[in-house]
């Protein structure tokens, strides 16, 4: 089972993150479902605009680490799958909307700042959370973000691990739409029908144009966080902060 639902409407496709009980952390299974669905997009003529949302009250809760298991799934094979979706959001020549509620965070962050459009509820958060568990940001995050917020709010947001609201992350200009709770679905539906009428060449022209703009090094950053994070992962103190994040408690990095 792959908690991954998956729905063609005429011209937009919905993928829908569906683990609402762990606020749709994603597994190895997931993962792979999500940048198949993600690839095979491009084939489909009929489809104009993607969707990318979460079941429940989240977007997604980053890597399933919660769990017994969790810590396992941790290594190189899971920022694989990572940059395998988001080089998928990227080149897909289909504009790909981030319907954004409640958290998104760690790599489910990173995912949804690699759509092109996200729509945040108020109510929904932003959270480079690596740093809380001895990790570094991964998902291509670290030049995303700084893409869209400069250096400074992104140094915040990664060294420090601290959440943006909806509102917050609209303002400095993560996000590209804000919505009030009870107009979320409407203004998520809204974007969504314009892109779906708009102009396919144009639209996929225009994707190409500016990602290479702004993410002229985005396959670069891939690679170093692929590095970095390798490395971080067999230290003790990511294991010392998997095993905090367990447990519910501050963890006691020591710098090994």
């Amino acid at each position: 089972m792959t908690d991954l639902g998956v729905v063609r409407d005429e011209r937009v496709l919905t993928l829908t993150l569906d683990r609402p009980a762990q606020l749709n952390a994603l597994t190895d299974e997931m993962s792979d479902a999500l940048a198949f669905e993600l690839e095979e997009a491009a084939a489909y003529d009929g489809v104009r605009v993607v969707v990318l949302r979460g079941a429940g009250r989240a977007f997604c809760a980053g890597a399933d680490i919660a769990g017994s298991e969790g810590p396992m799934q941790l290594d190189v094979r899971a920022l694989d799958r990572a940059n395998r979706i988001v080089r998928a959001l990227t080149r897909l020549d289909k504009p790909v909307v981030a319907a954004v509620h409640g958290p998104a965070a760690g790599v489910g962050c990173s995912i949804a700042l690699a759509c092109d459009l996200a729509v945040a509820a108020e109510s929904s958060t932003f959270l480079l959370a690596f740093a809380r568990i001895g990790l570094m940001p991964d998902g291509g995050s670290s030049a995303s973000v700084a893409a869209s917020i400069g250096r400074a709010r992104a140094m915040r947001m990664a060294l420090l691990a601290e959440p943006l609201t909806g509102r917050e992350a609209y303002d400095v200009g993560l996000v590209s739409h804000l919505a009030d709770d009870d107009a979320f679905e409407v203004v998520v539906a809204d974007v969504v029908a314009r892109l779906a009428a708009g102009a396919p060449l144009a639209q996929a022209a225009t994707k190409r144009a500016v990602n290479a703009a702004a993410y002229a090094g985005l396959d670069a950053a891939l690679d170093r966080e692929r590095t970095g994070q390798t490395l971080l992962l067999r230290t003790n103190d990511a294991a010392e902060g998997m095993r905090a994040f367990a447990e519910r408690r501050a963890p006691d990095f020591e710098g090994e």
